[in-house]
């Protein structure tokens, strides 16, 4: 299956991320100081949860390292980044775990909603702009609290990485020229 253009604009945004020493590669380095940022966004989770997210962020920075270094360097370089993990077969399961952790990061009452104070938290943490962060809010159709499902956030994080999508909520995080 042949990647959207907007899920490849999409992967090519969270490498950049995700590259969070800005040396132009993914290493565990990357991974624990995004770790770090994003479980702090968010102080008023429960223990447990931050728990899940740092365990969730090593275990998605380990998968990448073993699933996506293609010549064995202890490291991932874009080309190898975007050539597998639009690969459903391969990521889903590192994805999903992430998914999931990251939505509950932004659920610290355990109440199944995100509250739109968390959700900026956490998506400046990862380092997404704030334009684009309020847009993906907005696109998820908040409450009349201004909070979206748990459920709704970790479904578009899935989608987020699938190489058939477009159109998608999430395509309101990538800048647009």
């Amino acid at each position: 299956m042949v990647p959207t253009t907007e899920a490849t604009d999409r992967i090519e945004l969270v490498f950049s991320l995700f590259d969070a020493d800005g040396n132009g590669y993914l290493e565990r380095a990357d991974f624990d100081l995004m770790s770090n940022r994003v479980v702090a966004s968010v102080p008023a989770a429960r223990e447990a949860v931050k728990e899940r997210m740092a365990g969730a962020f090593r275990r998605y920075g380990e998968t990448l390292l073993t699933e996506l270094d293609a010549n064995g360097d202890g490291r991932v370089s874009p080309e190898e980044f975007t050539s597998v993990v639009l690969n459903p077969q391969r990521f889903d399961a590192a994805v999903d775990e992430f998914a999931e952790a990251l939505a509950a990061m932004g659920d610290p009452d355990g109440d199944g909603f995100v509250a739109r104070p968390e959700f900026v938290a956490l998506m400046i943490a990862i380092g997404f702009a704030r334009p684009n962060i309020e847009a993906l809010f907005e696109a998820f159709g908040p409450d009349g609290e201004d909070r979206v499902r748990v459920s709704t956030w970790a479904d578009a994080i899935r989608d987020y990485y699938r190489p058939e999508k477009s159109g998608i909520a999430g395509d309101h995080l990538v800048p647009r020229a």
